[in-house]
């Protein structure tokens, strides 16, 4: 459904696409993560047309999208982080103007404004001007535009930022039923337990190149370890070193250390500190997860979202 090739992109001299490449198929959920700055917004622009890329290709089904931006965006259906809705009409008058643009005419219309409205639980509220809606109620909303023609593909760029655990539920319950009738969706998101509940493969960004692709098994088999992480009041003191028999990485107030043996590397170092116990604030235990195998291969924490098997100790 979408085939991407050597996509490159920079403003100036700030590189934000490095070649990238990416395939989806019909039917299939890719989950899109990366730190902020890593190109995620850049390529969900450039798959829906909105800016060029400096080199590369896209296909949509079988368009050539650079080529024919009009043509290949009667088969997409976008979502931006920002929410893009005309306050002063209904909720309805709001989804009938963007079915119109994606092709939708008469019954075929109304059907899909019903279908979408009802899947977001937006029925009791399209008769409503969207000036009065909630914030949950305008997210679900903003991404009801971008799926009401129930497009071949579908970019959701971060569509549950800011949305309320309501929302975030029937969000992800109406991207499997797309993924189900053969929606392809890139879904990006700052919530790894999302990609998780989704059951979406992972495409990792970093610097403007894909660095990982694969299921969130495959990925935590290659890349996740158990991670210590202690947290200082001031500096990390001097401790253990190679001793440790492990990863270790100090950075400013923080401590991690990569190992096999959380249980016997935690008590070790809580034995070395010694009288500087009283200067540690926190001490975590992360579990082999997307989140430690994201942390092994960018070598940052996730920004958001719930950590996956965590056990904190303040």
């Amino acid at each position: 459904m979408l085939e991407a090739s050597g996509l490159r992109k920079s403003y100036g001299t700030r590189t934000a696409l490095a070649g990238v490449d990416l395939e989806m198929r019909p039917g299939e959920i890719v989950g899109l993560l990366g730190p902020n700055g890593a190109g995620k917004t850049t390529l969900v622009s450039i798959l829906a047309g909105l800016i060029r890329p400096d080199a590369g290709t896209v296909r949509i089904g079988s368009i050539d999208a650079l080529g024919h931006p009009h043509q290949a965006r009667r088969l997409l259906g976008l979502a931006p982080q920002e929410t893009g809705l005309y306050p002063t009409l209904t909720c309805r008058q709001n989804l009938r103007f963007f079915g119109e643009l994606a092709g939708l005419r008469r019954r075929e219309l109304r059907s899909a404004v019903e279908g979408v409205a009802s899947a977001l639980q937006l029925t009791d509220l399209l008769d409503r001007h969207v000036q009065y809606l909630s914030g949950g109620e305008r997210r679900r909303l903003h991404t009801a535009l971008a799926l009401v023609n129930r497009p071949p593909l579908a970019l959701l760029d971060e569509p549950t930022t800011g949305a309320d655990v309501r929302t975030r539920a029937q969000l992800l319950q109406l991207v499997r039923e797309l993924a189900a009738h053969g929606s392809a969706i890139l879904y990006s998101t700052h919530y790894l337990t999302e990609i998780e509940q989704l059951t979406a493969s992972v495409v990792i960004l970093d610097h403007g190149q894909a660095i990982a692709r694969g299921s969130v098994a495959q990925l935590v088999a290659a890349h996740a370890t158990n991670v210590v992480e202690l947290t200082f009041e001031g500096p990390v003191p001097p401790l253990l070193g190679s001793a440790l028999g492990a990863s270790i990485e100090a950075e400013g107030s923080m401590l991690r250390v990569r190992t096999h043996e959380p249980g016997k590397v935690t008590a070790a170092i809580l034995a070395d500190l010694g009288p500087r116990a009283s200067e540690l604030r926190s001490l975590e235990v992360v579990q082999p997860s997307l989140e430690t195998a994201y942390l092994e291969l960018t070598g940052r924490r996730y920004e958001h979202g719930t950590r996956n098997g965590a056990t904190r100790v303040a």
